[in-house]
Parts: C-alpha cells; structure tokens; sequence
C-alpha cells in the first residue's frame, strides 16, 4: 500500500461543530502542535458572520469566507471585512498572510461550498448541554440571548449540507 502524494499547495483543515463543541480549543492545539514543522495560521470562521443572524454569510459559494479559502490555497493572502461584534455591524478590514497549514475553525467551516478547498474536514461532537455550558461560561452574557436563534440557524446548515456525515474525521473534545 502506498501513502498518498502530499498536497501540492498549503494544507487547509476545516474544523466544524455546534456552537461550545470544542473547535477553538481543538484549532488551537493543532497550531500548537504543527507550529514547529511548519507556518500555521488559524483562521477564524466567526469573523466572516453577519451578526447573531448570519451564518448564512460563510455558506454562500462566492462569500468572503470561501473567497478566502480560494486565496488561502493558491497561496495568496486573504483580505476580507470582519463583523463588528461589539456595535453590530461590518467591522475592519482584516489580512491573513498565507501558511503551509491554516486551520479554519466554526460553524459553517466545512460547509459545502467550502469543502473543495478544504484539505481535511473536521466534525466535532458534543451533546447540548455540554456545548450549551462550555458556550455559555466562554461567552457568558453575550450570547446567553441569542443561544435559540443562532441554534436555529445550526439546525438548517446542519440539515440542508450535513457536514458531520462529510467529514473526513469524526470526534469530540470532553471531560
């Protein structure tokens, strides 16, 4: 049996779950990780967002977030406008230098019209309660109101491209 050919350009490694499942934590740690063999570059899908409503930003094909990931693989840097949390609107402009890894990391990360970019596609699992209190201890007020909303918006990303059943790895970060 023969090892498959290493990709030609930089390795992207999309890592997607509900909201508290661990995809921070789990980008971090393999930055951490792979920063000593190589240039690592965390990429964080929450700024491409519009807001508590706006998931739908990183599905759309022609998106800043897949915009990126195109720049990002032919080795060229991403620019893109990231949202404003604090005052509810678009924010500064935003650069990310290209890498030989970058580790995209949130939900919507390995949506479908991302994967073709994505070198490897990460799933991880976590039941609600955990996700909910992990979220909720991180973000504390600041997400607490709008916990059902967001989920809601989870529940039709999950149900109309099903990124846990395309994914390349299946896991869960818990106690």
């Amino acid at each position: 049996m023969t090892s498959p050919a290493p990709p030609a350009g930089p390795v992207l490694v999309g890592v997607d779950g509900r909201s508290g499942a661990g995809k921070t934590t789990l980008a971090a740690a393999l930055a951490a990780h792979l920063s000593p063999y190589a240039r690592v570059a965390v990429l964080h899908v929450e700024s491409f967002y519009a807001g508590w409503d706006g998931l739908e930003a990183v599905l759309d094909p022609a998106g800043p977030y897949v915009t990126a990931l195109r720049d990002l693989g032919a080795g060229r840097a991403a620019r893109w406008r990231a949202w404003d949390w604090h005052h509810a609107r678009p924010g500064a402009g935003q650069r990310l230098e290209p890498a030989d890894v970058v580790v995209c990391e949130g939900v919507g990360a390995t949506s479908a019209a991302a994967r073709p970019h994505l070198t490897l596609s990460v799933w991880l699992e976590l039941d609600e309660r955990m996700r909910r209190e992990r979220a909720l201890a991180r973000d504390g007020g600041a997400y607490a109101p709008h916990w059902e909303r967001w989920a809601a918006q989870e529940e039709r990303y999950l149900a109309a491209q099903d990124p846990a059943g395309a994914a390349d790895v299946r896991t869960s970060i818990g106690p």
